[in-house]
């Protein structure tokens, strides 16, 4: 893999933004393939320290690939980009209860004045090696959105965050799960390995096609769950702990970056 990210990415970058800015809107695995995606959490400056301790606390289901200025729309990750139209869904955060869900996040951006942006590293990022191993990604295959869970598993809390561990969950044939072990923890700034491997009840998970987030899939006869630390931890900190005010990603509506997945493998 390429640690430089070609003219044609790029160029499919762009033009993935430039839909969402439009007012497009669909989940973004298998957008831009070969190129980084990232969750997003934004919050008020006051907060902004909390948030980054968390995440330092819990760099499994928080890896952190930016962090805004207070008062920024824009990242390094993509530069030209608006944080505030280039997603393709945002969630909008009230005292911790979800107040709205928006194309254009720039309306409730506008409320404050020293917002901090924090992008966080994206089990999608992994997952164009994953198909390019012959491991088949269930939702890319279908056309759906990722499953993911809320799990029982608490995080280590930070300042006035706190919450449980959220998962996202891809099937994989019993054979290639070491495969889709390996593969995946070559990239520790996007999740890395799973968490988890079979057994969801031992998560706290009492039903798959019941998922917290996303979009149930598809399970073959013999099929393994896999789980991974998914970038929606966050949002699960914002309503556990009743945060006034936060902007997310919508879960599976992710900010493409021009980065390439290379940039994160090791």
């Amino acid at each position: 893999m390429s640690a430089v990210a070609t003219m044609a990415q790029l160029e499919s970058a762009r033009e993935a933004r430039l839909r969402y800015r439009a007012g497009h809107v669909a989940p973004t695995a298998g957008v831009a393939p070969g190129l980084t995606q990232a969750n997003m959490i934004v919050l008020p400056r006051d907060w902004a320290f909390d948030f980054l301790l968390y995440a330092q606390r819990n760099p499994k289901s928080c890896p952190v690939l930016d962090v805004t200025d207070a008062g920024s729309v824009s990242t390094l990750l993509a530069p030209g980009a608006d944080l505030r139209t280039d997603l393709p869904l945002y969630r909008v955060w009230r005292d911790g209860k979800l107040a709205e869900e928006v194309a254009d996040a720039s309306a409730a951006w506008a409320e404050q004045s020293d917002l901090v942006a924090f992008l966080i590293g994206c089990s999608f990022t992994f997952e164009t090696p994953l198909v390019e191993a012959g491991i088949d990604v269930r939702h890319i295959t279908d056309g759906t959105n990722v499953p993911m869970y809320l799990t029982d598993q608490p995080c280590r809390p930070a300042g006035r965050l706190k919450g449980n561990l959220v998962v996202s969950m891809r099937p994989i044939a019993p054979e290639r799960v070491a495969d889709a072990a390996m593969i995946s923890g070559r990239f520790p700034a996007v999740h890395g390995s799973p968490v988890h491997v079979g057994a969801p009840e031992r998560l706290g998970i009492r039903d798959l096609a019941r998922p917290d987030f996303g979009d149930p899939v598809r399970i073959e006869p013999g099929e393994v769950p896999v789980f991974w630390a998914c970038g929606v931890t966050p949002q699960a900190a914002v309503m556990a702990s009743g945060v006034p005010f936060a902007i997310t990603h919508s879960p599976g509506h992710m900010f493409v970056t021009d980065i390439p997945d290379a940039a994160y493998h090791v």
